[in-house]
């Protein structure tokens, strides 16, 4: 039986092929240390867990949970808003939970995209912005994401007929991969960008909580005029080491959330309510985890950077996400560099080209492993390539 189209247009997924080498090179006997997969190393907090093991003693816990969420969960949700950035939403009509933001990501043109539309992608980006525009019929246009720009799109370069035609525009910040933030109007243009051509926004906040040296994310809603245009996403999975719990939301624009909604209702079930009570307790509980996973990722940031500056590399120190992405050396390719340092020196690294083709010419380090394994991939990698050059 043949597959169908929407199946057979999309690649393998970026993480599941670097598992497979994982694994292949561990059946070697190879000591693998991964720098690939932003997967966060350290524990759930310990209140939050109690919560969990708690409410899953309730036999009302135990029965199907509403598809967008409970409600007190959405409030608290709201409540974090309010707290956080000065942004109101009604936890009833602007807030949809989600089975991690991942899928809601990758639902949100099914409910806005047919055949033949566009929407604005950007690149190097998130693989499932492209691939949920793929699987609804869309078309990807590829938002360039440049160094020379700080890796924000630049607006203009869109020409008016793809504008015209476009449904959603994905963006990112903090950004996976590059860990570029957000400063000064950018946020303001995109309204404006997004009201002239009916665009609606669909801002990815997942790494807003993941910041150091003092920067504080912003939320793309507290800009005036984004809720008219637009929605973010954001997950318990990367501030509260709870990527199994898959646990997310969307808010914002309250047609759209509707809309997502409906299509939750007709595909799945829901999160399991303790999971969502468990997520309330992390929204309002103690947050000295929080901060403590940031000391802690700052901390592998100045090992990664200082490490590859001490090789020949000349990077500034990102500051947000828990990811350092820096350009391969002179006579590298984005594939062949990770298969190099993965065949002489056990190390893993993500080829930038997994990312989008503006992400050839680079690779991307995640910070989710201790800091004794990532000295040690630097003595490796220090043997195996020595000091690089950049032409």
């Amino acid at each position: 039986m043949e597959q169908a189209q929407r199946i057979q247009k999309l690649p393998p997924y970026l993480f599941a092929r670097i598992e497979k080498k994982i694994e292949e090179a561990r059946e070697r006997g190879v000591d693998i240390i991964s720098l690939g997969i932003g997967d966060p190393d350290m524990p759930t907090p310990s209140h939050v867990i109690a919560k969990l093991k708690e409410e899953a003693q309730n036999p009302e816990n135990h029965r199907y949970p509403t598809s967008v969420g409970l409600l007190s969960f959405r409030q608290a949700i709201a409540g974090w808003y309010r707290e956080r950035y000065g942004v109101e939403l009604d936890p009833r009509s602007e807030v949809v939970t989600l089975i991690g933001s991942k899928e809601g990501i990758a639902h949100i043109s099914f409910c806005y995209v047919d055949p033949g539309d566009v929407n604005l992608v950007p690149d190097p980006g998130y693989p499932v912005y492209g691939i949920g525009t793929l699987l609804a019929g869309g078309e990807p246009y590829l938002m360039p994401l440049k160094e020379e720009r700080g890796y924000l799109p630049d607006l203009a370069a869109i020409p008016s007929e793809v504008a015209r035609r476009a449904k959603l525009m994905f963006l990112n910040y903090p950004n996976n991969p590059t860990g570029a933030v957000v400063r000064d109007k950018f946020f303001h243009e995109v309204v404006e960008f997004a009201k002239s051509y009916d665009i609606i926004v669909c801002h990815d906040a997942a790494y807003s909580e993941i910041t150091y040296d003092g920067y504080r994310a912003p939320s793309f809603l507290a800009t005036p005029g984004a809720k008219d245009v637009g929605i973010e996403f954001n997950s318990l999975s990367k501030p509260y080491n709870m990527t199994g719990w898959r646990l997310g939301w969307a808010c914002g624009r309250a047609d759209v959330i509707e809309a997502l909604g409906r299509l939750k209702s007709n595909i799945d079930s829901g999160v399991f309510q303790a999971v969502q009570y468990a997520g309330i307790e992390a929204l309002t509980g103690p947050q000295d985890g929080l901060r403590e996973v940031c000391r802690v990722y700052q901390e592998r940031r100045d090992l990664v950077v200082d490490g590859l500056n001490s090789m020949g590399w000349r990077l500034s120190k990102p500051l947000g996400t828990f990811y350092v992405w820096a350009p391969v050396p002179a006579g590298y390719t984005s594939e062949s560099f990770a298969e190099t340092v993965l065949e002489k020196a056990g190390v893993i690294v993500t080829p930038g080209n997994g990312y989008g083709r503006h992400g050839e010419g680079y690779f991307r380090i995640a910070l989710t492993i201790d800091k004794e394994r990532i000295k040690e991939a630097f003595v490796r990698l220090r043997r195996a390539l020595g000091q690089v050059r950049f032409d």
